[in-house]
């Protein structure tokens, strides 16, 4: 019995540590406003996920899920008032093939764009995106909430589109 009740106090600690809200409504209120935040991606949702949900499946220890979870350290988008900075991984289809191996996924640092912000109807934010001085032309979506948890879909002139999903964090 005290085993079990170690297993759901571990459980209920496990589920408020992950329900936590990554910034509180006035920072992140004070980051978009002032367009500077990084959204850091958790996971990834292709377009098509059935293709991707096969795959995975037969990968050892894969659940075919079709969302992929990815290492938080690493990818993220950078938007400052001057510049949006890119750096995601890609899966799905693309219409062109990048010439050298370093090359893949997602990856740009735009000086020209065009950027626009309205509040959401209930809550957060709805954020457009789209660069101009890149090779592919990028339309990145961000759908905010008030805890700074994010969603960014991104749409390409060469790509099929992916959804991720993450949270932002103020500049460094």
């Amino acid at each position: 019995m005290n085993k079990l009740k170690t297993l759901y106090a571990m459980a209920f600690a496990l589920i408020s540590i992950s329900a936590t809200a990554q910034t509180d409504k006035a920072t992140t209120t004070k980051i978009v406003a002032a367009k500077t935040y990084t959204f850091v991606a958790r996971s990834a949702s292709p377009l098509n996920s059935s293709d991707i949900s096969k795959v995975m499946s037969k990968m050892p220890g894969g659940t075919g899920s079709g969302t992929i979870n990815l290492n938080e350290t690493y990818y993220e988008v950078k938007v400052s008032p001057d510049s949006v900075v890119a750096y995601l991984p890609y899966f799905g289809r693309s219409f062109s093939a990048p010439i050298g191996q370093n090359e893949g996924g997602v990856k740009f640092n735009s000086k020209k764009f065009e950027y626009k912000s309205t509040k959401g109807k209930k809550r957060g934010w709805d954020i457009i995106i789209e660069t101009k001085d890149v090779n592919e032309n990028y339309r990145l979506v961000l759908n905010i909430g008030d805890e700074g948890y994010a969603t960014l879909s991104l749409n390409s002139n060469v790509k099929q589109s992916i959804t991720y999903q993450g949270y932002l964090k103020e500049n460094e």
